[in-house]
C-alpha cells in the first residue's frame, strides 16, 4: 500500500481552496486536479509500504506528534512547481510557520529509523492543486502567470492532527484513506 504523512484540512477550508481556484479550472488547462476531499499537505511520502508494517508506522507517527502543540497555518498564494512557464505541479502556498517545520521535522526522524530517509530537498510547504498531464502542451501554460496572480484565496486553519494515509490510484485519480489519527498533544 502507498503511504504518507499529511495534514489534512476542514472541509470548509478545502471547499473554500476549491471555489477561490475555480477560475483555474474553467481554463481548460491540461491539468489532473485534486477533487476538494483530496486536498492535504504531504508531510512525507513514504510510497509503498508492506501492510504487515501499519502498526510500526502508526507507532512512529505517535512519536513524532507526541509533544507538539497544535498551531495555525496560513493556506494562500498560488504558484507552480518548477515554474508557472512549464509547470508539473499547480500549487496553493503554505505559511511556514516554525511549528509547521518542527513538526515536518519529527516526521522526518520518527520515520528514518524504519527505512525512510529524508527527503534530500528543502520542505517547501504546499498544497497540491493540480498536476499536469503528461502529454501537455508547454504553449498550453502561456498565460499561466497571469492567471495565478489575479487570484487572491486565503484562510487559516488551526493544525490539532497529523495523519497516516493511503493512497490509492484509480482511473479517476487517488483516492485518499485515512489510517492512522495522530492528535497533537
Amino acid at each position: 500500500m502507498r503511504l504518507f504523512v499529511a495534514l489534512n484540512f476542514p472541509a470548509a477550508l478545502r471547499q473554500g481552496l476549491w471555489d477561490g481556484t475555480a477560475p483555474l479550472r474553467a481554463l481548460d488547462l491540461p491539468v489532473r486536479w485534486v477533487a476538494p476531499e483530496g486536498i492535504h499537505l504531504t508531510l512525507k511520502f513514504l510510497g509503498d509500504v508492506a501492510e504487515g508494517r501499519l502498526d510500526e508506522m502508526s507507532d512512529a507517527l505517535d512519536g513524532a506528534v507526541r509533544g507538539v502543540r497544535p498551531f495555525t497555518v496560513t493556506v494562500g498564494g498560488l504558484g507552480a512547481f518548477p515554474g508557472p512557464a512549464r509547470p508539473a505541479v499547480i500549487w496553493a502556498g503554505v505559511g511556514a510557520d516554525p511549528a509547521l517545520e518542527l513538526l515536518q521535522h519529527a516526521v522526518e526522524r520518527a520515520f528514518g529509523p524504519l527505512g525512510f530517509p529524508p527527503d534530500g530537498r528543502p520542505f517547501r510547504p504546499h498544497v497540491t492543486l493540480g498536476r499536469v498531464r503528461r502529454d501537455a502542451r508547454t504553449g498550453a501554460f502561456a498565460d499561466l502567470e497571469r492567471h495565478l496572480a489575479t487570484l487572491t484565496w486565503s484562510d487559516a486553519v488551526v493544525v490539532d492532527s497529523a495523519d497516516l494515509m493511503r493512497s490509492t490510484t484509480g482511473p479517476k485519480g487517488a483516492v485518499y484513506e485515512e489510517l492512522r489519527h495522530g492528535r497533537l498533544s
